[in-house]
């Protein structure tokens, strides 16, 4: 079985009808347009013969008078009814007609847009002489913004997505002299003209019939892209509104399947959504208008990945279509149908049309969300640069990219993915796979930041399959510290879901930002409300079981002169010299540091000293920075006290000594859990079945996010795969250790879940 997300199919849309669509001033409505021509129908006989259908054909919508997309056909039919209502004009008035009346009015049209809606509107703005002002999403890439401001248009970007463009410009017209929105998505008292922009597609669908019709043929399947559902909605209307009723199939992103969600639960349902190249289906809702009919004559739903989308891209470049993501979007969908064996409607007669909504664009090229094996996911992940932009000096890129890799992996598999990112530009994501009900939840959690890249000797984005040491490798920053062992839990869930047999316990994957340097992300999951019944860290700890490790604490102290001329000694007071009978007594401390059983001796070291403004003057501060390394009893407050103390003995020594009061900067408490706890004896059994050895329950040299989780009361074992090369200059992460990594996952799923 796949892990991937189901094909939607709707038996019952077969037999569905509806009345055909009353358009006939459409047609000469848009002949009516500078520049109209139909556009090209293009055969693929190839693609026809490899999927045993009769014929494959291409509606290609790349030059729509003049626009590199079909959107304009709605747009513009529903800006022209828009505008006669406003005016209280007959819909009868032609375009000349209605600018001359237009001209001096103060109307601006108004929409949110994805891109080529948007830039549609501001086409009609500007041919009919009037103001445009369209809202995009923060996301939306310079070049499409450009293009739309080229209409002559007014770009307002909100810091939000889709859904949160449409309220804002419904939200601008109210306050508005004059505006008008023109908007394709319908929502609660806004629907007629959405359902005008449904009627303005109605002529690609006319143009389809003539074309074949030419041809002695009749479309029995099409494929149409979804964002929020206008073209869908008219499709699906054409398709179930004919004498010879043809298959309707809609395809989405994985990452934005609005419509596949709500019918599969059969309601209309929002969805966060996140980054792909498919920009103009990046949609979080239905339209209110389309819904009820597509529920109805949706005969099957596909989301495809956005490297299904690329493959297709290339494909069709081939066959001298240019398509760009949302256009190649019907094929990927297509290619996807023919390889499920419950399609039945794609038989050895069968005429497929494909509608490629928009012509070609940049987009970056994505990286492959099929992966689902621990060494190849280990590969992909470790070719996105997730430097962490607040750890040195060099900058690092943070982990958007990689984040929303991830949402796109998890959404390919319609696994539930949250983002969580209170930091900007420092997001980390959760996946939950959930149970059956009634069983413990497990969550792996692993950081997906890196030291820097500066660092590295060769490519640190490499991903690539080596040999090291006579092992098989994947080299490259983050395979092993700690992409090596996030992809051992992702593929390890990938596994179970494509099983079938789900536990009963939810499956929980945190992958974080920031553990690096400041553990942001883990404390974010958990101010979130995450929790599980129990946790791994897969840190790379060389296949060894890891129970236990030091916490750790920074404190700045302030040793305190009086800052004078190098020549005048009697007023200075040298901060830095004073500083030593700091040093000489913190060193003395450190003989009487406490030991534990398991952790050993706690330990301090000076990690920073900070003084002066130049040789010439007495310095009048100097600031030491300890680190301690700390075991279970102690806290912040006994540290505190303990430098307090030794302070206050220095001056009853030398009366000329003085010091602000020590401050923490940061704290991180230790870990630990009883070898002998339930869960660290069964994540030993799982081992001992995979490895046929068991390791001994150790401490870690290092600390890391399982001791933030251990203070929830999560219970957290740290064990990951074997290795070389943490923070060095070369870094690997062993081929057989992952694979054997995500057994043991895989098992301990199966046996603590349920």
């Amino acid at each position: 079985m796949s892990s991937r997300r189901p094909v939607y199919f709707n038996p019952a849309a077969a037999t569905a009808r509806c009345a055909e669509p009353q358009t006939a001033s459409l047609k000469a409505f848009h002949q009516s347009l500078p520049r109209y021509k139909p556009t090209r129908l293009t055969s693929l006989p190839e693609l026809a013969a490899q999927i045993g259908v009769r014929a494959v054909f291409v509606k290609d919508e790349s030059d729509r008078f003049g626009l590199p997309a079909f959107k304009v056909l709605g747009a513009s039919w529903g800006c022209y009814r828009a505008i006669v209502a406003h005016l209280g004009q007959s819909p009868t008035i032609s375009l000349d007609e209605l600018a001359e009346r237009l001209k001096g009015t103060p109307l601006t049209l108004v929409a949110a847009t994805d891109g080529n809606h948007g830039r549609a509107v501001a086409f009609m703005a500007r041919l009919l002489g009037l103001g445009a002002r369209i809202y995009v999403p923060q996301a939306m890439d310079e070049t499409t913004r450009g293009l739309i401001a080229r209409e002559g248009a007014n770009i307002i970007v909100v810091r939000s997505g889709y859904d949160q463009a449409v309220q804002e410009a419904a939200d601008a017209v109210k306050a508005m002299d004059g505006g008008l929105l023109v908007q394709d998505t319908a929502f609660a008292g806004y629907e007629e003209v959405p359902s005008w922009i449904v009627e303005g597609y109605s002529t690609m669908m006319a143009e389809v019939e003539e074309q074949l019709t030419e041809k002695g043929l009749k479309c029995s399947v099409m494929v149409s892209p979804v964002g929020v559902g206008s073209l869908a909605h008219a499709v699906a209307k054409y398709c179930k509104s004919r004498d010879s009723p043809a298959t309707m199939v809609a395809v989405e992103p994985d990452t934005a399947a609005c419509l596949h969600s709500s019918l599969t639960i059969g309601k209309s349902v929002s969805v966060d959504s996140s980054s792909t190249i498919m920009d103009g289906m990046n949609c979080g809702t239905v339209s209110a208008t389309a819904w009820p009919d597509l529920q109805r004559f949706v005969d099957s739903c596909v989301t495809v990945s956005c490297q299904e989308t690329h493959g297709a891209i290339q494909y069709l470049a081939t066959q001298s279509v240019a398509a760009g993501p949302c256009g190649a979007a019907s094929l990927a969908a297509l290619r996807r149908l023919a390889a499920t064996s419950e399609t039945s409607f794609l038989g050895s007669d069968a005429v497929v049309v494909l509608l490629s909504t928009e012509g070609p664009r940049p987009y970056p090229t994505p990286l492959d969300v099929t992966v689902e094996d621990s060494v190849g996911l280990t590969q992909v992940l470790t070719t996105v640069n997730s430097s962490n932009p607040s750890l040195s000096v060099t900058d690092g890129i943070g982990e958007d990219q990689i984040v929303d890799y991830l949402a796109g992996w998890f959404a390919h598999r319609g696994i539930e993915h949250h983002r969580i990112e209170t930091v900007p530009g420092r997001p980390s994501i959760v996946g939950v796979m959930r149970g059956t009900g009634e069983g413990r939840s497990l969550m792996f959690n692993g950081h997906v930041d890196t030291v820097s890249l500066s660092s590295y000797e060769k490519d640190a984005l490499a991903g690539s399959l080596g040999e090291r040491d006579g092992r098989q490798v994947v080299l490259g920053r983050g395979s092993l510290d700690m992409k090596g062992g996030l992809a051992a839990a992702l593929a390890s869930l990938a596994s179970v879901k494509a099983s079938g047999n789900l536990p009963r316990g939810d499956i929980i994957v945190t992958a974080v930002s920031d553990e690096e340097d400041a553990s942001q992300g883990t404390r974010d999951v958990l101010a979130a409300g995450w929790r599980a019944d129990a946790a791994v860290i897969p840190e790379p700890t060389m296949e060894t079981l890891m129970t236990t490790h030091k916490g750790f604490i920074w404190v700045e102290i302030d040793i305190l002169g009086v800052a004078a001329h190098g020549s005048d000694p009697a007023n200075g007071k040298d901060a830095i010299l004073l500083a030593g009978w700091f040093l000489r007594a913190l060193e003395q401390y450190q003989r009487s540091l406490p030991v534990d059983d398991t952790l050993g001796a706690a330990s301090l070291h000076c990690g920073l000293i900070q003084g002066g403004e130049e040789p010439s003057s007495y310095p009048a501060k100097c600031t030491v920075t300890v680190e301690f390394r700390t075991v279970t009893v102690q806290t912040e407050e006994s540290i505190l006290s303990d430098l307090n103390s030794m302070l206050e003995d220095i001056v009853q020594e030398n009366s000329q000594f003085r010091y602000a009061a020590p401050r923490i900067t940061m704290a991180r408490p230790t870990q630990k859990l009883p070898t002998d706890h339930p869960f660290v004896e069964m994540v030993g059994a799982c081992e001992t079945t995979v490895f046929g050895r068991r390791s001994t329950p150790s401490a870690a040299a290092f600390w890391c996010d399982a001791a933030l989780l251990s203070r929830e009361g999560i219970p957290s074992v740290v064990y990951g795969p074997k290795g070389h090369g943490l923070h060095g200059k070369e870094e690997w992460v062993e081929v057989e250790s992952l694979q054997k990594l995500q057994l043991v996952f895989e098992k301990l799923i199966r046996e603590f879940c349920g």
